[in-house]
């Protein structure tokens, strides 16, 4: 599942949820809003159609919205940050070091961790922004 898959020089963002609606809306929410200068894929639900996440598919959605700049990841659950966290470690060195998990609200992270990005900000201060948006 992707939304896009263009080279950037953007920060890429990358959509986990548990629910594959939820993981689409908010990719849908982040294209209206801040259009197609951001790397993004989503991906949602387990391999049998129901709730939860897959790591495959992380790994698949990471591959789609990967950019040298790095990649965000926002997450719903816990599973969901789990599972990005093991496929974070399958990735290869050079590009594990580039890719976060977000502690942010999934739908307004993603908004402001998009719209930073595409501005041409950083991983680390694409992840800050939408880590503001965390209850403290």
């Amino acid at each position: 599942m992707s939304a896009s898959a263009s080279p950037s020089a953007n920060v890429g963002i990358v959509i986990v949820s548990h629910s594959p609606d939820v993981a689409r809306g908010t990719a849908e929410m982040v294209r209206q809003m801040v259009g197609d200068e951001v790397p993004l894929a989503f991906c949602g639900g387990n391999p049998d159609g129901g709730l939860g996440t897959s790591v495959e598919a992380i790994l698949g959605a990471i591959d789609r919205a990967w950019s040298e700049k790095g990649v965000a990841i926002l997450v719903d659950l816990g599973g969901a940050e789990t599972n990005s966290e093991m496929a974070i470690e399958m990735q290869p060195e050079e590009r594990a070091g580039r890719i976060v998990v977000c502690n942010a609200p999934i739908v307004e992270g993603a908004v402001i961790a998009a719209t930073e990005a595409s501005g041409g900000a950083s991983l680390d201060i694409v992840r800050r922004t939408a880590e503001e948006l965390s209850p403290a």
